[in-house]
């Protein structure tokens, strides 16, 4: 199985070249390096490297917190990785998802980021019931006099948790949208978005829109893509899709494309809801001589 290395450098100052030189030694066919902070969620190698990595690969790392600061953060990698069939492996840390042991670890670990969440919510509401036995009433004073100081203070906290939530699904959602915007429809972006994520992590269309707008307001994506979708031929909407689904996932296969179709709940050209490799095949040899892909 290829193994793919990922080696983390916070400053411009720092070098990543011993974690490179570990990962050549671990056996790593191709190493991707990237400056960033591991606070950041949405570090475009990271992303790179989860749009490129296929079945069978091997996310490899040094330590756990050169891929993710957080356990939550670190769980949504290594769910992304299984979902394609992928796996991950730490050289200092005894987490390796394709041996019994590693994936045994990687259970304990969610359970006792679940115990976690658990005592929290627990904390806080023993705190705020303490609280009200004594007089007190909860909540800040300025927002209660409606000061304007108060007030944009917390519209702006607000505006940066929100920042920070769409950081943490940035992978998900943002070289998608930077590739099949605006030549796709916004409700054909969503299905393709949504085809590989689990229920919970699904977008709405206006979810998406607002996410991109505040994107595109901070820079992160280019004016272009809330531009209007172009008319688009009925006999070309099909290949434009395959071809969306085909550019998220090189390696995908054409089985794979035909299940995903089905769990879009797109329509053959016949109008079956059952697709086969041999239909999709022929929709990807005209995709290409539209020049989609």
């Amino acid at each position: 199985m290829p193994l793919i290395g990922y080696a983390r450098v916070s400053t411009e100052d720092q070098t990543p070249l011993p974690q490179s030189e570990a990962l050549q030694i671990e056996g790593c066919v191709e190493i991707f390096e990237e400056h960033a902070s591991g606070g950041n969620r949405a570090r475009p190698v990271l992303a790179r490297l989860l749009e490129r990595i296929s079945k069978g690969d091997t996310l490899v790392v040094v330590r756990i917190d050169r891929l993710a600061r957080s356990l939550s953060h670190l769980l949504e990698v290594i769910e992304r990785l299984e979902a394609k069939g992928a796996f991950f492996r730490s050289i200092q840390d005894p987490i390796d998802t394709g041996s019994p042991q590693g994936k045994f670890t990687l259970q304990v670990l969610g359970a006792a980021a679940e115990f976690e969440r658990a005592l929290i919510r627990e904390r806080t509401k023993a705190g705020l019931a303490s609280a009200r036995t004594k007089g007190r009433v909860g909540g800040n004073p300025g927002l209660r006099a409606r000061d304007p100081a108060a007030l944009r203070k917390v519209r702006l906290a607000r505006q940066d948790g929100y920042m920070e939530r769409l950081n943490e699904t940035a992978q998900d959602w943002v070289p998608q949208v930077r590739r099949l915007r605006p030549d796709l429809a916004w409700e054909d972006v969503v299905r393709i978005i949504n085809g590989p994520l689990p229920e919970a992590r699904r977008w709405t269309q206006s979810r998406l829109l607002r996410a991109v707008k505040a994107y595109v307001r901070d820079g992160f994506l280019p004016t272009e893509v809330l531009a209007r979708a172009g008319r688009r031929e009925t006999d070309d909407r099909l290949p434009a899709i395959i071809a969306g689904i085909k550019g998220a996932d090189p390696d995908i296969t054409l089985q794979a494309i035909c299940a995903r179709l089905e769990n879009m709940r797109e329509r053959t050209p016949r109008g079956r809801t059952s697709w086969q490799p041999s239909s999709v095949k022929m929709l990807l040899e005209r995709a290409k001589r539209l020049g989609m892909l």
